[in-house]
């Protein structure tokens, strides 16, 4: 097994508490149980992250961030799923209803399920979200280098579209 895979098999072991009884939940406000409920549901989110909600050593991050990523005048939701450990936040999603459907149903309309102390922001409809990526030698606390990634809402697809992928220094 590489050492790249080590360490993230390690760092899935701690952010899903193999091993470890699970920790008692903390109170949810409403906007965190609407997004799980949604992400458990969805037969498209990973294994992982749904057992993770699922069991309650995971949750919805309570700073869920209202931005119009799509330009059609409504807010969108950018989610992050935190381990409940030192992982942080392990996957990202966005929710939108702008999904190029009659209805326009809420759906997920973006997904990244394989992060580590995953960060996000968003600044004139362009989400930007970081995640580590450890190297040999680094403390979880503190990898050498981490990804970012920008996305732009592609509207003839109606789906978020990588902008732009690099590698910094933290």
């Amino acid at each position: 097994m590489t050492l790249r895979r080590s360490l993230l098999a390690a760092t899935a072991a701690v952010a899903l508490g193999a091993g470890a009884a699970a920790p008692a939940p903390a109170a949810q406000n409403q906007t965190q149980r609407f997004f799980a409920e949604r992400l458990i549901a969805d037969e498209h989110t990973a294994g992982p992250i749904e057992r993770l909600l699922r069991s309650g050593r995971g949750f919805v991050d309570q700073s869920v961030t209202f931005r119009d990523l799509t330009g059609d005048k409504k807010d969108d939701a950018v989610v992050r799923v935190q381990s409940g450990g030192a992982a942080g936040a392990v996957a990202v999603y966005v929710f939108s209803t702008d999904t190029g459907r009659e209805g326009g149903e809420l759906a997920v309309v973006f997904r990244s399920e394989r992060l580590l102390r995953a960060w996000t922001s968003v600044t004139e409809g362009v989400l930007t979200y970081r995640s580590a990526r450890p190297e040999r030698g680094d403390e979880l606390c503190c990898p050498s280098r981490l990804a970012e990634t920008l996305l732009r809402w592609d509207e003839r697809r109606h789906l978020l579209r990588v902008a732009s992928r690099r590698e910094i220094a933290p």
